[in-house]
């Protein structure tokens, strides 16, 4: 089963941190120094904060599948609406090690598709489309 993803760059993690507890009702799944996660059953959401180095607000969207199989349904719908791809089969970004296809939307809103293989114990710095390697991004990684 698929889950939405979304992505928040915040000035301030920890009251940003309090805030999403209250809303959603529940502690987040991960916290780290820069990164906090909660993965929501109700709404099934995968919602994720990180220290914003630049621009605050929603980074990126996208949709979080639990297989390979079911990445490659949505890469081959990707493919299918004519949009350039990105891909990144072996990210390392927000703290997971990842198979990764990025889009963009026709206005440019960036979307992250995705499955997780492994946590690992480090942010990552893998980069997005339109992204070189060492450029400051919102998020130092994804879109």
């Amino acid at each position: 089963m698929k889950r939405f993803h979304v992505n928040v760059a915040v000035k301030n993690l920890d009251q940003s941190i309090e805030f999403y507890k209250t809303l959603f009702g529940q502690e987040p799944a991960v916290i780290k120094s820069d990164y906090a996660k909660w993965m929501l059953e109700d709404p099934r959401v995968n919602f994720s904060l990180n220290k914003a180095s630049r621009t605050c607000g929603v980074d990126h969207v996208g949709l979080q599948a639990d297989t390979m199989e079911e990445l490659g349904e949505i890469q081959q719908r990707l493919y299918a609406a004519g949009e350039k791809t990105f891909e990144q089969p072996d990210a390392e970004c927000c703290y997971a090690h990842s198979s990764k296809t990025w889009v963009r939307d026709p206005d440019a809103v960036a979307w992250e598709t995705f499955v997780t293989h492994k946590d690992i114990t480090h942010y990552g710095d893998d980069h997005g489309p339109g992204q070189e390697a060492g450029t400051q991004r919102s998020s130092r990684c994804c879109a």
